[in-house]
């Protein structure tokens, strides 16, 4: 049956589309307010910028730019941008602030002051960590002693650079003010809600061309676009039409349910990659869209788990009745529950100081160690159904399933420890991609041994005939399969008038 040219061009066209959005790509955009009486620390975000390249300073610099006003209040506040060995103890220390804001001020302030420039208090001060806000209306903040650097229509730009490495850097606003006459940190007496828009990017703003994949996201989302865009490509062009072609010649569950499982994990795909390209657009994304993406991922590694398990336990290949119900459900509902959990504890309980992957985690290790119990318990059904099939061509393919399905339990355990040695910036991206590239190819082996051709060797098909009970019970009897010294057993059995005659004293 030959595939719809109409289905390629509506491929084509959507992918035309997400181009053009992402050509036109604007970076993390932040925006709202912060009422300094209700709120002593308010974090913005954790933003990852590039290495600095010497020869290209100011097109690899990390920037920061943007407007905070407020009606003719000053000094409310400061804006602070940390780097990690900074932002600990910054951090950490904004629950004094239950009891006595001054003292939270200077004791988070203790170790930034010593680094950060100030023109009164610190003129020695090496990094341009601080800014004090709101700005007044329509003119530079105070801080902004280089007009000529500050980005075009903005009150305040920080420019970061790191010729090292890359690194996460954390802006927040703090209800804290140097004193210009003391130099000591203390906390406004007076409240003040202040209005703020805010941008972060990699790279020159003032800059004509940008790499839309780079520019606009954190460095640990940086080329994470092209993953999805490459799993789309492959998923809504090859397999997907492939196996749907499948499907309609192949009327059978194992088709259908696999079928399913690359369906669901396309629209996970399909809702992932438009999050990406309106983020890139808007610098905001749509977080809707992103969280229905991510649950149909997780519903259909879910589903792929469950095909797996019952295979490995030969449904609808050696037999359609399914034994030990149970325990199978059990396991396959403990998993597809604990990859929820894992899912919404990273969104919802991870702090935003913590270094981690999801698989650092207590869901995430007990994820890993119920994959591997799963997978344990996957070899003992597979060897149990094995031992008791004597037909050569399901053999073959018990075979290369479960060598290629081996693989497919074993590597995100083995990944999840290597992430451990990786450096943070590193980290989601590299995760990301092998795990995306593994289901790939688990899903494509699958699609090749379960094509029409192949699988009809093996597949308990609806039009073969049913054969008798007793026959089916007298080919899996053990003592047919196991006793293998008995050389007289063979011939017998190849005897098909001999056979058909104790079958029918057995009937009888």
């Amino acid at each position: 049956m030959p595939l719809d040219k109409h289905y390629y061009i509506r491929i084509v066209s959507l992918f035309t589309l997400l181009v053009c959005i992402v050509t036109h790509a604007h970076g993390l955009h932040i925006k709202g307010q912060w009422r300094t009486g209700d709120e002593f620390f308010h974090f913005l975000a954790k933003f990852g910028f590039q290495k600095t390249s010497p020869r290209e300073r100011e097109l690899t610099e990390g920037y920061i730019f943007g407007n905070v006003t407020s009606n003719n209040i000053e000094g409310a506040g400061t804006l602070a941008l940390l780097p990690r060995q900074f932002f600990v103890d910054f951090y950490r220390n904004r629950t004094k602030a239950t009891t006595d804001r001054n003292l939270a001020c200077q004791l988070m302030f203790k170790d930034v002051q010593k680094e950060a420039y100030d023109a009164k208090c610190h003129d020695l001060g090496r990094e341009d960590f601080l800014r004090r806000v709101p700005c007044p209306k329509d003119q530079l903040c105070p801080d902004e002693d280089t007009p000529s650097q500050v980005v075009h229509g903005t009150q305040l730009t920080y420019a970061i650079q790191d010729i090292n490495n890359p690194r996460f850097w954390y802006l927040s606003f703090v209800a804290c003010v140097w004193n210009s006459t003391t130099c000591i940190w203390e906390s406004p007496d007076h409240t003040a809600t202040l209005s703020y828009e805010l941008t972060l990017v990699n790279g020159d703003p003032n800059a004509a061309d940008h790499n839309p994949f780079e520019y606009q996201f954190s460095f640990d989302k940086q080329d994470t676009v092209e993953i999805y865009l490459v799993c789309v490509v492959f998923y809504g062009c090859i397999l997907v039409p492939l196996q749907a072609y499948a499907a309609c010649r192949q009327i059978h569950p194992i088709t259908r349910l696999f079928t399913a499982v690359l369906v669901v994990q396309l629209a996970g795909l399909l809702f992932d990659t438009l999050h990406l390209l309106v983020y890139a657009f808007d610098g905001e994304g749509n977080e809707g869209i992103n969280i229905a993406g991510d649950l149909f991922n997780i519903l259909a590694q879910s589903l792929f788990m469950m095909l797996l398990l019952l295979l490995a336990k030969g449904w609808a290949i050696t037999h359609m009745m399914l034994t030990r119900r149970v325990s199978l459900f059990t396991l396959w509902g403990l998993y597809s529950i604990l990859i929820l959990t894992l899912y919404f504890w990273d969104m919802m309980e991870v702090d935003v100081i913590q270094d981690i992957d999801e698989y650092q985690t207590w869901p995430g290790w007990l994820t890993l160690g119920l994959r591997v119990l799963i997978m344990v318990w996957f070899l003992g059904e597979l060897r149990h159904t094995m031992t008791y099939e004597h037909n050569t061509n399901k053999l073959h393919f018990f075979l290369h399933f479960g060598a290629a399905t081996l693989v497919w339990f074993i590597y995100l355990p083995v990944l999840a420890l290597i992430a451990l040695l990786m450096p943070p910036p590193w980290r989601y991206k590299v995760l990301l991609g092998f795990t995306y590239s593994a289901d790939l190819l688990a899903h494509t082996f699958m699609t090749y041994l379960l094509w029409p051709e192949r699988s009809e060797q093996y597949l308990l098909l609806a039009y073969e005939e049913d054969l008798s009970n007793e026959l089916e019970e007298f080919n899996e009897a053990p003592h047919v399969l196991n006793h293998h010294s008995d050389t007289t057993l063979p011939t017998l059995l190849c005897d098909s008038d001999y056979t058909y005659s104790t079958l029918l004293k057995i009937n009888a």
